[in-house]
C-alpha cells in the first residue's frame, strides 16, 4: 500500500474510532414528568345536571367519585380546600366532559368530606406523583381521609403534630366579592347592544350591562353575581348557545 493511501486509510479509522467513542459516551437525558395542578370551582353532581345534559356521566353520590376533562381514569390525585386545609387523597375515576367554567367534577360526597361553601366551591386539583411523602396537619385529618390515603400509590403519609400556640385558631373574616361574567368586548356599542337584545330572549336574566371601557370599546356582561352558585346556570345557559370561553372577574 503507498504511503499516502496508509495516511487516507488511517485519518479514516480515526475518525470512525472518534464517532463510536462520542455515540458510547452520550448519555440520554430522560425529562422529568410534569405533574397537572390546578384551582378552581368544582362542580357539585346532581341528577339534574344529568337530565339537562350539563355533564355526561353519571355519578353516584354517596360514592368518592372524580370526573376530570383532562386526566385519564386512575389517575392519582390530591384535592382539597384551601379553606379550611381539609383534603382526600383518591383517583380520578373517570374522563368526561363538563362546562369549562368548572375545575372537576365532584360527588356530593367529596363535598361533604372536604366541607365545600356550596355557593362558592372552590377547589385545588394536584396529580399525585408515587413515591411522595405527604404532610398533613393533625386536627384536620379524619377517619375517611385515613381510608381514602389508605388506597392511594403513595408509601407515606406523614403527620405533623401540632404544639399548643400552633393549634390557635385565629378567626378569618371572609371578604365577601360580588362576581362578573364577561361576554365579550366590542368596537360599536351598536354591536353589543345588539347582541345583548339577542340574548334577553334567550337567557333568562336581568344582569346584563354594557361597560364602555374605552372610546372604541364596548364591553357586554353580565353582574354582579352574589356568588359562584348565582352565577353557574346563567354561564351553563350560554355555554348551551355555543359560548365556550367566557371570563369571570370577582371585586
Amino acid at each position: 500500500m503507498k504511503p499516502e493511501n496508509i495516511l487516507v486509510f488511517s485519518l479514516f479509522i480515526f475518525i470512525l474510532s472518534s464517532c463510536a467513542d462520542y455515540k458510547s459516551n452520550t448519555k440520554t437525558i430522560k425529562k422529568e414528568k410534569s405533574y397537572f395542578s390546578s384551582t378552581g370551582f368544582a362542580l357539585i353532581y346532581d341528577e339534574a345536571l344529568y337530565t339537562d345534559k350539563v355533564v355526561k356521566k353519571k355519578i353516584d353520590n354517596n360514592e368518592i367519585y372524580i370526573v376530570h376533562n383532562f386526566l385519564r381514569g386512575n389517575t392519582p390525585v390530591q384535592i382539597s380546600n384551601p379553606e379550611n386545609s381539609k383534603f382526600i387523597l383518591t383517583k380520578v375515576s373517570k374522563r368526561s366532559e363538563y362546562p369549562k367554567i368548572f375545575n372537576v367534577l365532584i360527588s356530593k360526597k367529596i363535598a361533604e368530606i372536604l366541607d365545600l361553601d356550596e355557593n362558592n366551591p372552590f377547589v385545588e386539583l394536584n396529580e399525585v406523583k408515587k413515591n411522595k411523602t405527604f404532610v398533613a396537619k393533625e386536627s384536620n385529618t379524619f377517619d375517611e381521609e385515613k381510608n381514602v390515603a389508605q388506597s392511594a400509590p403513595v408509601d407515606e403519609i406523614t403527620m405533623q403534630v401540632l404544639s399548643s400556640n400552633d393549634t390557635e385558631v385565629k378567626k378569618n373574616i371572609k371578604k365577601k366579592y360580588s362576581y362578573f361574567l364577561i361576554i365579550g368586548d366590542f368596537y360599536y356599542h351598536e354591536s353589543a347592544l345588539n347582541l345583548k337584545d339577542e340574548l334577553l330572549k334567550k337567557v333568562k336574566s336581568d344582569k346584563f350591562f354594557i361597560k364602555k371601557i374605552t372610546e372604541n370599546s364596548h364591553r357586554l356582561g353580565l353582574g354582579p353575581f352574589k356568588n359562584f352558585k348565582a352565577l353557574k346556570s346563567t354561564y351553563i345557559s350560554l355555554n348551551n348557545l355555543g359560548f365556550d370561553n367566557l371570563d369571570i372577574y370577582k371585586e
